[in-house]
């Protein structure tokens, strides 16, 4: 063989491994968002698939014992217990009735078992009641 043969078959195996291996990095990292009652209706899948499911956290129902922190989500009257033990602190705005996406995988017990916990608090970015948004910004440029 000569050596340009040599190195285009060096070449096209480096590229097919790499393509190889981000084919499966893009696999790992898929994750598909879906709501409390979607989740109960993928049934068997749930537990196979790695998913990101949102909903309100019920008040009064977070509970910490040792790493696990334990809470509710609710969404439209349909509730899904949840149990993070991922190794990042939770955030600051998760409280009760704040909104929260936990991403991992269903159990078989029908526990949602959580690796990353996002939460918001949507009542901090909205106007106040009997304001208008633009109010605030014409008052500001006043």
């Amino acid at each position: 063989m000569k050596t340009y043969a040599k190195f285009a078959v060096l070449v096209v195996a480096v590229i097919g491994i790499l393509v190889w291996l981000a084919a499966g990095g893009v696999n790992e990292a898929k994750t598909y968002y879906k709501t409390i009652s979607e989740l109960n209706q993928m049934g068997d899948r749930a537990a196979s698939q790695r998913i990101r499911v949102g909903g309100d956290v019920e008040k009064g129902s977070i509970q910490r014992m040792g790493r696990d922190v334990y809470f509710t989500l609710t969404q439209d009257n349909i509730k899904l217990k949840v149990v993070y033990s991922g190794s990042d602190p939770l955030p600051d705005t998760f409280r009760d009735n704040s909104q929260a996406l936990a991403d991992g995988k269903l159990g078989a017990d029908g526990v949602f078992r959580a690796s990353k916990i996002q939460a918001k608090c949507a009542s901090k970015y909205e106007a106040k009641p009997g304001t208008k948004p633009d109010a605030a910004i014409n008052r500001a440029g006043a």
